[in-house]
Order: structure tokens, then C-alpha cells, then sequence
């Protein structure tokens, strides 16, 4: 399979985003011609941002899957599409050809069927990250259910708000999930959740940990117990472009999380255009993304953007420290990875446990090095570049949000230039700007400012699920006709775009606008530093004043205060220095590995009873302990 759209050179590239800027429906129509479609779209695009309405290649129609997997099947059916990698490096690992693929997904369709699932249906997952986690999203494609995945280490509370606010009829779980070396008792959790969920009729569990677990009889059934006999055909639904793919939820700094939701059509053209062009994915590659599914990132580069490519995707269920830290790039070596996406807070944990771990494998195979979820600070970049490219090899540092579907700005691997801490340039169709407070658009470059986009591309979110007007509220009317990303920004004199993180993540310090993340960036310079976090706090004279919570490698010594404050003045000057470091075990993250800031902030001004739920951290036993030391200082 060749891929027309693939830029190969810079100077495709300029003629890509050129082309995709002056003509983008021409430009789209002829990317989105390469899928298979049941009946073509009789527009390119409708859109306005004031409501919002978006919608691309309406009166088209089509099926996901038949994308992801039948013109594979059709074409090399011996291809294989998805490697499974499980926790324990002892159990055998899994590896199916697209043929084998389509013959599951199509089983799996058979099973939701028969429990009375059908088109438009809402279908939570909240399972491990087994092979049959993927097939899952794939059949609820196939037959027009809309999958909302949700992360399998949210609370009992956390499903229910999801089960409820998605209106879900039926739930896809396991017993349990291995993770390191623990058992997460999945379906115990799930029965939890739905004891405020009295719509739910379906619940198929699978058998993993053969952990002893409770069955409600006439709403439980054992996947391997309902699975029909002989595998038959399932033909896939008709969809329309528009018609919902998956919700999504992400947790905002208040209320209720809001569900993202993806359309077919955008979405399945998007996700794969990135992932072709981002990675300079070549056929017979093999990608491995370290993210859970349960995030955006597994939505759009484990599953549809690999699968409808007719890439081979490699799915792992457990963590990068276990059985030690050099986890990762053993799987590396062994499946001959070619392209490896990650997170900097894995990156950065790794560090810390030294480069003996991935200096110990050649990863000769590697192609591509990726990272996603933050920006990277630049000792990041540079170990990740010594350590696991050996300094050979590209780094595509890319910034997008579950609500843009895909990557937004990145360079392109081999293609166009990478700079440290920066994703670059923006990819074709994507047309960004800086404003500032105001809305007024900030010209020319050297600049910083409030990241918007002037025009839609074709993953972006259509709506937020069941609540329409929280979508425009929250995306649309900061800064009326642009979308807003929420991310502070910098253009420097080259055009290339730095993200400096939320835009309620930057300090107003004495009238100086400070990013936290150039602060953390400075402070992580410090040899001694695993990791930081910046927080603003009232300060009488400053207004803001800037509280450093930083990790340690080692234990603390004589004068890091005065060292790690050097760092931030040659970094960035006087202005930014913290006004108060405290060295702290640890820092309350998600699941996903997001710092939940809000937290840091109400420790640091006091507010040690306005915390809210922590229940959902990936440790909230960190949050008490940041507490107490902080009571100590």
C-alpha cells in the first residue's frame, strides 16, 4: 500500500500546507478519495464556529472497519496487524494478521448483537490492555455502536458519571487487568458503578486474571461463553460521515468531565493522515505506542490511525518499570520496533533509574522516536535522543488534545526540521494563531500568545456529548470565530511553535507573563532534579508568586536551593526564580500522567480543605505527603 498523500521532502511539505490552506476542500476531497467510501459525500465541508457547526464530507457514507481492516484483508491478508505484548514478559505474546483481525471483530459483533446492541447504542469499555480491548472499539464501529473508553484504573464513581452522562446501555469489562505487579479488580469495580446505573442491560466480561468475581445473572455474560460457535461474515453498518464514532471523556479543572465526541468520516481521514505523515510510516513497520487506549492517544495511534493505514501496531499491557525499567526497550529490541511514541513522564522516570537500562539494548530497528501528552523538557529530549535513538535517529515532539482527534503541530520525521521543547510547525490544514488576551491577532514571529485556530480541520471535536452549548462555551466563545485550545504559546524567529502549557498555567509575576513550563524546564536542567511543577500563589508584592514542588534523585543537599535558582535565572532570568521550592516524594498525577495542578496550587496557598476528590490520582497518598512537608518547611 502506498500512500499518495505521504510528504516525503520539505519541500513537499511547504506545497502540502500551501495547497491545504488556499483550497482546503480540494485538498481534503482528494486525501479522503483514498478511503473506501459506501456511497460519496455530496459536500466537502459546512462549517461555522459562533454555534459551533462542523461537518465534513456530509451525505457521504462508510464504515470504519471496513477501512481498518477489510481493504487489508483484501490486499495482504497475512499481514499482521496487531502484536500483543502482555505484563509478564513470560506469557507468550500474541500476534494476529489482519485476516485473524476481522475474523474476531466480525465474532465480536455477533456477541454484541445477540445482547441487543445496535446502531447508535452507547458501549463503554473499561478493560486492561489485552488484544481483545481493540477488537472491542473495532466492533462497536462495525455495527454503529458508539464506544466510550474509559481508563481501566478510574473509580467505581468515575465509571458511573461516564455510564450515566453517555446514557450507556451495555459495558464491555474484565475480571481483572495486570499492571505491574498488581491485579486491578476490574469487575468488581464495575458492579460498584453500576448500582447508580439501573439502564446498563449488557455487561460482557472477559476472562483474564481468573480472579473470582460476582456474575448478575441475565445482565453478566462471559465473552468466551457467548461467542458463537461458527465464525460467520458480519457486514458493516452504514455510517454517515457525520454519524458519532466515540465519546471520549476528559476531566476539566471543574464540574463533570466533558464527553469529546468524534465523527466517522473527519476523524477516520485525520488520524490516519497524521500517523502516515508525523512517523513516515513505511508498510511493514511496526509501531509501538506506549499509551493506554484508554486515552486519545490510543484511540488515534494504536488503533484507527495504524489499522486503517495497514500499519502492524503493537499493544502493551503493562507498565514501563516491571519487572524493571528497562521494560520498554526490551520490547523494543524483541518485536524490532521501528517507531516508538511516548510520554516525557515516562521518559523522565526512566531517566532517573540511568541509562544503563536502554544503553543495554542495540534498538538497531528504530526509525522514529516520538513523544506526546506535554511538552518535553529538553533534558528529556536529549536522553531520549542519547540513550534510546543513540543519537541517530528523528524525534517528532507533537502537541494536539483529544479534542483535536489527531496531531496538530509536530515536525515531520525526516522531514522538516526538530528543535528541542518545540513541536514546530503546523501540519497541512492546520491553520494556527497567537492572540492575545483580547482576542487581537499577535503578527509576525518572536512572539507569544494564546493558541487559537482560524479554521477547522477534519478530526476536530463536533460536540460535547448531550451538552452542546458547554462545547462552544468552553472551545468557541473566549475568542468568537477561532477555536481555542486552552495552551499558551511562543513563535519564535523562525516561525517554529512552542507550547508553554494551559493559559491558566501562566503566571502574571510583577506584570511579567510566566509559563510554569519554562520554570519546570529550567529547574529539570539541575542534574539533581527527576521532575518539577510550578504553581502561582498570592504574594503581596508580585501578586503571583511562583512555588516550585521539585523530586529529588538524590537526597537533599547543602545549597540545591541556591543551585536549582542559578538554573532558572540562566535559563530564563531573575524575574522567574521561585520564590518557594519544596522537595516533595512525589507529584499528584492521573492516571494519564497529567500533574493535577489545581491540587499544587491549593496546597501552596493554604487552602488545604478545598482540595476536592483525589481518589482518582494515580497515588493519593502523595498529596498527604506533600502536605506534611509542606507544614515542615
Amino acid at each position: 500500500m502506498s500512500y499518495t498523500y505521504q510528504v516525503q521532502t520539505a519541500a513537499d511539505y511547504e506545497a502540502a500546507y500551501a495547497h491545504a490552506t488556499e483550497n482546503p476542500e480540494a485538498f481534503w476531497a482528494e486525501i479522503a478519495a483514498t478511503f473506501r467510501w459506501k456511497k460519496p459525500w455530496k459536500t466537502v465541508l459546512n462549517w461555522e464556529f459562533r454555534s459551533p457547526s462542523v461537518r465534513w464530507f456530509d451525505g457521504g457514507t462508510l464504515n470504519m472497519t471496513e477501512n481498518a481492516l477489510d481493504r487489508h484483508v483484501e490486499a495482504h491478508p497475512d499481514r499482521v496487524a496487531l502484536l500483543w505484548e502482555p505484563n509478564d514478559p513470560g506469557e507468550a505474546t500474541v500476534s494476529w494478521t489482519y485476516k485473524d483481525l476481522l475474523e474476531r471483530v466480525e465474532a465480536y459483533c455477533h456477541v454484541l448483537v445477540a445482547r441487543g446492541i445496535q446502531k447508535g447504542d452507547r458501549v463503554c469499555i473499561y478493560m486492561g490492555m489485552i488484544p481483545e480491548l481493540a477488537v472491542a472499539v473495532l466492533a462497536c464501529a462495525r455495527i454503529g455502536a458508539v464506544h466510550s473508553v474509559i481508563f481501566g484504573g478510574f473509580s467505581a464513581e468515575s465509571i458511573a458519571d461516564r455510564v450515566l452522562d453517555a446514557q450507556a446501555s451495555a459495558i464491555i469489562t474484565c475480571d481483572g487487568a495486570f499492571r505491574g505487579a498488581k491485579t486491578i479488580p476490574l469487575k468488581s469495580v464495575v458492579d460498584q458503578a453500576l448500582s447508580s446505573c439501573p439502564e446498563v442491560h449488557t455487561v460482557v466480561v472477559h476472562q483474564r486474571t481468573r480472579e473470582q468475581v460476582d456474575m448478575m445473572e441475565g445482565r453478566d455474560v462471559w465473552y468466551h461463553e457467548a461467542l458463537p460457535v461458527d465464525l460467520k461474515p458480519f457486514p458493516a453498518v452504514e455510517m454517515e460521515a457525520e454519524d458519532l464514532l466515540f465519546i471520549l471523556y476528559t476531566s476539566g479543572s471543574t464540574g463533570k468531565p466533558k464527553g469529546v465526541v468524534h465523527t466517522c468520516g473527519g476523524y477516520m481521514v485525520w488520524a490516519t493522515y497524521t500517523f502516515v505523515n508525523v512517523f513516515q510510516y513505511q508498510p511493514g513497520q511496526i509501531h509501538f505506542c506506549t499509551a493506554d487506549i484508554g486515552w486519545i492517544t490510543g484511540h488515534s495511534y494504536i488503533v484507527y490511525g495504524p489499522l486503517c493505514a495497514g500499519a502492524t501496531t503493537l499493544l502493551f499491557e503493562g507498565i514501563p518499570t516491571y519487572p524493571d525499567c528497562g521494560r520498554f526497550w526490551q520490547i523494543t529490541e524483541k518485536h524490532h520496533v521501528d517507531i516508538l511514541y511516548t510520554a516525557p513522564t515516562a521518559i523522565r522516570s526512566l531517566m532517573a533509574a540511568g541509562p544503563e537500562f536502554p544503553d543495554a539494548y542495540p534498538m538497531s530497528s528504530l526509525k522514529v522516536l516520538g513523544t506526546v501528552g506535554e511538552p518535553i523538557n529538553a533534558e528529556a529530549w536529549h536522553w531520549y535522543d542519547q540513550h534510546v535513538g543513540k543519537g541517530r535517529i528523528p524525534i517528532v515532539d507533537t502537541w494536539w488534545q483529544t479534542e483535536t482527534g489527531g496531531i496538530m503541530i509536530s515536525n515531520l520525521a525526516g522531514v522538516t526540521e526538530a528543535k528541542p521543547t518545540y513541536a514546530t510547525r503546523p501540519l497541512p490544514g492546520i491553520q494556527p494563531l497567537l492572540v492575545d488576551e483580547h482576542g487581537a491577532e499577535i503578527h509576525g514571529n518572536g512572539v507569544s500568545g494564546n493558541l487559537c485556530m482560524r479554521y477547522p480541520w477534519p478530526g476536530m471535536i463536533r460536540t460535547t456529548y448531550g451538552d452542546h452549548d458547554r462545547c462552544r462555551q468552553a472551545y468557541f466563545s473566549t475568542y468568537p470565530g477561532l477555536y481555542f485550545t486552552g495552551d499558551g504559546c511562543i513563535r519564535d524567529e523562525e516561525g517554529l511553535y512552542r507550547i508553554t502549557g494551559r493559559v491558566d498555567d501562566v503566571l502574571n509575576v510583577s506584570g511579567h507573563r510566566i509559563g510554569t513550563a519554562e520554570v519546570e524546564n529550567a529547574i529539570n536542567m539541575h542534574p539533581q532534579v527527576v521532575e518539577s511543577a510550578i504553581v502561582g500563589y498570592p504574594h503581596d508584592i508580585k501578586g503571583q508568586g511562583i512555588y516550585a514542588y521539585v523530586i529529588l534523585h538524590s537526597p537533599e543537599k547543602e545549597d540545591l536551593r541556591v543551585e536549582i535558582l542559578a538554573e532558572v535565572v540562566k535559563h530564563i532570568g531573575a524575574i522567574a526564580k521561585p520564590d518557594k521550592i519544596q522537595f516533595v516524594p512525589g507529584l499528584p498525577k492521573t492516571r494519564s500522567g497529567k500533574i493535577m495542578r489545581r491540587i499544587l496550587r491549593k496546597i501552596a496557598e493554604g487552602e488545604l480543605q478545598q482540595l476536592g476528590d483525589t481518589t482518582t490520582l494515580l497515588d493519593p497518598a502523595v498529596v498527604q505527603a506533600i502536605i506534611s512537608g509542606r507544614a515542615s518547611e
